[in-house]
């Protein structure tokens, strides 16, 4: 049987796989977890602006108090402020009820630890064994034993209070377009950059339930891209659904990903002499550019595998303080202990202004090379990766790129596929390499 909790929560279509009765019984399970040190569990309980979010948060909350914990309502607030306001604010625990960068049907719940950072696979098993469990045996608290439900949306107030903080610079003079994505940063992002003094032009800030990610936001940069030109502003900035990515366009409405962003703000902190090791730790996708130009300015980069759960430990484990994906998924840990779409977009901003050159100049520091990517359908994964001609195939490729590419072929998780990827200064030979491993690879595995 499949894993209830996957790499982010738990996710799925909203009231088809991701219920209210299996919130309720999430609720009811956390209580009991958190409850063996704590007689009344606190839980801060924050969502996006999804339509079936009040429903999930209503049931989740209502398993909370019959088990006897406190729900406290965040209201819509970003997924990194549900992990901040949990680890300063006394909570037991922190919930926080979006599926992200995914379309409006669908929804996600996942826990956050008393430090603000995402539960390990162990409780998460022992909450699966608790949720799955034939009968539920938890105890049901009667009279003032049972829980209650309280709402702070204020505490958005503390949390951006906080991103502000982390930021030294006035934005002053700065003209920034700002996307919402319709999602959980309409309200703190557009105030945060206000604050710190920047003019603020403010795209799909008004959320109604089924407009999130819908056309927006870091998943669809083109509205973001056209505005940025037409309002000549210094710079674009896009969050994705719950706020803990962050996307940008530079002054001619050119996209910039989180690779570029990473190394703007690296080098910004190389300068400073503020990036311990002078190491950023990004993951295997991450583009040999990125390499080339930390490795020129006299840096390096630690990679690890797929996923922000690896550059998190990678970091905690090294004592490092930067760190990301290419998908605008970055880490700033002196400030989080998650992504951060907001602290990310103003660490961006006060970079630029820093410099005092423009968006574009500081993102050509970085030559992206071009990257391709084919999945392979095969009958089965087992053993491709002891294949002698498989390993061969890949070989050539790689002899052929030499220092000035490389090639990562790797099995797909969920699916029956193997991923080939290969980047290097021309398309046309990447496609030409990929082409060839990816036949050997269809022969052998078939």
């Amino acid at each position: 049987m499949a894993r209830l909790f996957g790499t982010d929560g738990v996710r799925g279509l909203a009231n088809t796989e991701l219920t209210p009765e299996l919130a309720f019984k999430m609720g009811r399970a956390a209580t009991y977890y958190f409850g063996k040190e704590h007689k009344r569990p606190v839980f801060f309980i924050g969502r996006d602006t999804r339509i079936s979010g009040q429903m999930l948060e209503a049931a989740l909350a209502a398993g909370i108090c019959s088990a006897g914990g406190e729900a406290v309502l965040l209201g819509v607030v970003p997924t990194p402020a549900v992990a901040y306001l949990t680890r300063t604010q006394g909570a037991q625990a922190g919930v926080v009820i979006s599926a992200s960068h995914n379309p409006y049907p669908d929804n996600g719940i996942k826990f956050f630890a008393a430090t603000g950072y995402k539960l390990p696979d162990a409780v998460e098993d022992e909450l699966e064994k608790l949720i799955e469990a034939d009968a539920d045996a938890m105890p049901r608290p009667t009279a003032d034993g049972v829980g209650f439900i309280t709402s702070r949306h204020d505490l958005l107030d503390k949390y951006i209070e906080y991103a502000v903080g982390t930021v030294e610079t006035s934005l002053a003079g700065l003209r920034i377009v700002v996307d919402c994505a319709n999602g959980a940063a309409y309200e703190a992002a557009p105030a945060a950059f206000k604050k710190l003094g920047a003019q603020v032009i403010v795209l799909n800030d008004k959320p109604d339930g089924i407009n999130i990610n819908a056309g927006c936001g870091s998943t669809h940069m083109e509205q973001l891209q056209a505005a940025v030109v037409e309002h000549n502003a210094h710079l674009g900035l896009a969050n994705d659904g719950d706020a803990d990515r962050c996307l940008a366009v530079d002054e001619t409405g050119t996209a910039i990903d989180g690779d570029q962003i990473m190394l703007i703000c690296a080098l910004e902190m190389l300068r400073q002499n503020t990036l311990p090791e002078k190491t950023l730790v990004a993951t295997v996708m991450s583009n040999l550019g990125l390499h080339q130009a930390i490795k020129k300015a006299g840096g390096k980069v630690l990679v690890t595998p797929v996923g922000d759960r690896y550059v998190l430990e990678a970091m905690v484990k090294h004592n490092l303080v930067l760190g990301g994906e290419q998908s605008g998924h970055i880490i700033f840990s002196q400030y989080s202990t998650t992504g951060d779409g907001v602290i990310t977009a103003l660490k961006l901003a006060a970079a630029l202004k820093e410099s005092n050159k423009k968006m574009s100049e500081l993102a050509k520091v970085m030559i992206r090379f071009p990257q391709l990517l084919v999945n392979v359908r095969v009958k089965g994964k087992e053993g491709w990766d002891t294949n002698a001609n498989i390993a061969a195939a890949i070989k050539a490729g790689e002899d052929e790129l030499g220092d000035n590419g490389r090639i990562l072929v790797r099995p797909s998780g969920t699916e029956p596929l193997i991923r080939v990827m290969a980047e290097g200064p021309d398309l046309s030979d990447l496609e030409r390499i990929v082409a060839a491993i990816a036949d050997v690879i269809k022969k052998e595995q078939a």
